[in-house]
C-alpha cells in the first residue's frame, strides 16, 4: 500500500496546472515518462494511445492555430504538450502484443469496436500518463478545448491516428494554481449494489 504522501501526490493534492516554471523537460524525463505508464494494463494490452511530446518552438507553432483561445498561452508556455492520440490500427500490433490469444481477429473489420476499444483506451492511458508524471515529480494540465481535425491534420495526416486529447507537462507554477474546486461526495457519485 502506498503511504499518505504518494497518495497526496497522485490524488489529494493533485491539481490542474495552468501555469508553468521555465524549466526545460529533457529526453530522458519523457522517456522515463513513457517507460512507467507502458506496463499499464489495456483491453487484450492493445496499448492503443500514441504520444506526441511537442516541445519546439516550431511544433508549438503548428499545435496554436488548433487551440481555444483560453487554452492557446498555458499550452504554449508549458515546458511539453503532449498530443495523446489513438491509433484505429491498434490491433495491427496485437500479434506482438497479445500472443497468447488470436485478439486481432476480435477487431478486424468491426469498426464500431475498433473506435470504442482505442478511444476508451487510449483515454485511459493518457490517465497512467498524468498519474505517471506525477509519480515522477512533475505536474499535468489535461484538456480538450482544441479542434481535433486540425491536431490531426497538423501531426497525424496519412496516419491510422487520431488525437483524443492533450496535456501540459512540465513543473506547476504554484502561484498561478486555483484554489481546489470541490468534488462530488461518495453518495452523489457512487452505489454499492
Amino acid at each position: 500500500m502506498l503511504n499518505q504522501s504518494a497518495l497526496d501526490t497522485l490524488f489529494y493534492s493533485a491539481h490542474t496546472h495552468n501555469g508553468w516554471q521555465d524549466r526545460p523537460l529533457s529526453d530522458a524525463q519523457l522517456q522515463q515518462l513513457y517507460d512507467a505508464l507502458r506496463w499499464a494494463p489495456t483491453a487484450a494490452n492493445g496499448a492503443p494511445a500514441r504520444f506526441v511530446f511537442v516541445r519546439s518552438a516550431e511544433a508549438k507553432a503548428r499545435l496554436a492555430p488548433a487551440l481555444s483561445a483560453g487554452n492557446l498561452d498555458k499550452t504554449l508556455a508549458a515546458p511539453v504538450t503532449v498530443i495523446v492520440g489513438m491509433d484505429t490500427a491498434f490491433y495491427e500490433k496485437l500479434p506482438q502484443l497479445s500472443p497468447a490469444v488470436d485478439a486481432r481477429s476480435w477487431f478486424v473489420g468491426n469498426e464500431a469496436l475498433i473506435q470504442s476499444t482505442a478511444f476508451r483506451n487510449s483515454s485511459l492511458q493518457g490517465a497512467y500518463l498524468m498519474l505517471a508524471a506525477r509519480a515522477l515529480g512533475l505536474d499535468v494540465g489535461p484538456m480538450s478545448g482544441f479542434d481535433n481535425a486540425k491536431v490531426d491534420a497538423a501531426f497525424f495526416a496519412g496516419t491510422s491516428i487520431q488525437s483524443n486529447f492533450i496535456c501540459n507537462i512540465g513543473y506547476g507554477d504554484p502561484a498561478k494554481i486555483r484554489p481546489r474546486a470541490p468534488r462530488l461526495a461518495f453518495d452523489e457519485a457512487c452505489q454499492i449494489v
